[in-house]
């Protein structure tokens, strides 16, 4: 079964936000408390915040569908680096991606993330960089097998507890 790619607009909010919930929760849940969890989703992926973000010119979101069903999202930001990625004059931000748990091992974060590398390539874009949880190896793992490599760390507020995040990016060469 293969996963189809489709850019989400405003009429997608209440989905992207479910979506939102549930994959962060699949992801995270399992490793913090759920004060924290609980304050960060209500602070980030409630519908009205989905939808601001997605009438933001300088994010794009992509949505991943797989036998019809929406499998997962990624989130890209365009004009934002932080200044660990000071060097990086040409680099877009790869700020989310996630696949439903039922849709893991399916290739759907391998098709999401293709994608989000030829938008890259399309727009001109040098580098693609993302920030990681240090503790979520298997991301770190699938970043790696993309081509990622490290190149800093930043802190990332869950809720009340600052985290880090790696700094990962993939030189993408001429479009």
């Amino acid at each position: 079964m293969s996963v189809t790619i489709t850019i989400a607009g405003p009429a997608d909010a209440a989905a992207l936000a479910t979506l939102s919930e549930t994959t962060f929760c699949e992801t995270f849940a399992h490793n913090n408390r759920k004060d924290d969890m609980d304050k960060y989703i209500a602070d980030n992926m409630q519908e009205a915040h989905m939808l601001a973000e997605l009438q933001d010119s300088r994010n794009l979101f992509f949505l991943a569908w797989r036998s019809g069903s929406l499998a997962g999202y990624a989130k890209m930001r365009m004009g934002q680096t932080p200044p660990e990625m000071a060097d990086e004059l040409n680099a877009v931000e790869l700020e989310r991606i996630y696949a439903i748990k039922a849709h893991h091992g399916k290739k759907v974060g391998a098709t999401m993330l293709q994608h989000c590398i030829a938008f890259a390539l399309q727009g001109g874009y040098s580098t693609l960089w993302l920030g990681v949880w240090e503790h979520n190896t298997r991301a770190v793992d699938f970043y790696r097998q993309w081509g990622f490599e490290f190149c800093g760390s930043h802190p990332f507020l869950l809720g009340n507890d600052l985290q880090t995040d790696l700094l990962m990016k993939k030189h993408l060469g001429a479009p």
